[in-house]
């Protein structure tokens, strides 16, 4: 059968994909770019297959054989009742994971556990918003867009509103206004961990574009002072348009190199250390990542966590707290960390850790944790002479 015109377009792209480096978003995005004609339903379909061909590549390996080509997948995935495979089909191929990536699920979650989270990595991720209560309310926004979108509260955090579908939430005028933020909910549970308060002094050490400071910036009420610093500036220059659209004025940017950055050594009321790792907890949204991780890419990561979170740690004051945190599943990456990190370095514990897994529906997979920085007796002494 001759394909269609999205089925010819879906097959160029995924050939395409295949021959490059660019992570599934940015090479999608940059698809459609070059395809000027291409309507609004021809890039949903193309981009709910491509995306869902690459989720399952290989359980389609498997049943094909690693030379069949995108046409003969998507023929295939077409017709398969992907919970009714036959249970001689190995459980991390139904389960829709590389074997190693099973393999390290198992080791840190056990037989209970594995094949569930494994599986719920392999649906659609759902779109979620975090309202902006520097300029609105979650009820507002739900008052706007109950009818209209089907949107509904989330139930972890307070200010969350998850969609039944995908919309072009970016082209609203409440986006354009800052009234919200595109957030997974389990990423705006880790930042109401930091709890700062007004007059508080707060680094972001890996900011990013400044997902996280978005969230946790209206505890200070405009007072105190919010510190971004990322290795990368051009993710800074992000942050900054994205923290001037939704309100906050209490912030400095700081990229590598900037002098503010030692002068700030021990004077930081609340560090959030939001680590690089390997995006297992995410990794329905970047399916293709889940296909390049391996054991040596985690040895190498839990180094650098361990190298970041140190330099992290200096800008703490005595008494204060910092957040470790990751989008990771892996047990190396989180408690074993944490286990690492009370061995190592003068902290206590707050409280448990947050351990959010990814659910059908619910929020992508997360871990963090609260640490407080002991007084050492020099320092107690020095405020009571």
């Amino acid at each position: 059968m001759k394909p269609t015109f999205r089925e010819q377009h879906l097959f160029a792209f995924l050939d395409r994909f295949e021959r490059e480096t660019k992570p599934l978003d940015l090479a999608i995005a940059d698809f459609f770019k070059s395809k000027k004609s291409l309507g609004s339903h021809d890039r949903r379909f193309i981009g709910d297959f491509a995306y869902a061909l690459v989720r399952w590549k290989g359980l389609l390996s498997y049943l094909l054989g690693d030379a069949a080509s995108w046409q003969e997948r998507y023929r295939l995935f077409k017709t398969l009742d992907l919970d009714c495979l036959s249970s001689k089909t190995p459980e991390w191929v139904r389960s829709g994971a590389s074997d190693w990536l099973y393999q390290e699920v198992l080791r840190s979650y056990g037989d209970g556990q594995a094949f569930s989270i494994c599986r719920a990595l392999n649906d659609p991720a759902p779109l979620t918003v975090r309202a902006n209560p520097l300029k609105t309310t979650r009820e507002h926004l739900l008052s706007l867009w109950k009818e209209k979108f089907g949107a509904a509260a989330c139930p972890l955090t307070p200010n969350a509103i998850r969609f039944p579908k995908r919309e072009p939430l970016t082209s609203l005028a409440e986006f354009k206004n800052g009234l919200f933020e595109i957030q997974d909910e389990g990423s705006q549970k880790v930042a109401y961990l930091v709890a700062a308060r007004p007059g508080d002094q707060v680094l972001d050490y890996c900011s990013g574009s400044g997902g996280k400071t978005l969230a946790f910036a209206e505890k200070l009420q405009g007072k105190g002072q919010i510190y971004l610093h990322d290795i990368r500036e051009e993710v800074l220059q992000q942050a900054k348009r994205r923290l001037r659209r939704a309100g906050v004025q209490n912030a400095q940017f700081l990229a590598p190199g900037h002098p503010r950055l030692f002068v700030l050594k021990n004077k930081m009321d609340w560090v959030l250390a939001d680590v690089p790792c390997s995006g297992s907890g995410t990794y329905r949204r970047n399916p293709d990542m889940k296909w390049k991780a391996n054991g040596e890419m985690l040895e190498r990561l839990v180094l650098q966590q361990r190298e970041i979170f140190s330099q992290a740690l200096s800008y703490v004051k005595p008494g204060g707290k910092i957040v470790y945190a990751t989008c990771s599943l892996f047990t190396a990456e989180n408690r074993e960390q944490v286990e690492f990190f009370l061995k190592t370095h003068p902290l206590e514990l707050i409280g448990d850790p947050l351990s959010i897994l990814p659910s059908r529906g619910g929020p992508d997979g997360f871990f963090a944790a609260v640490f407080s920085k002991k007084i050492a007796l020099s320092d107690s002494m020095d405020k009571t002479s």
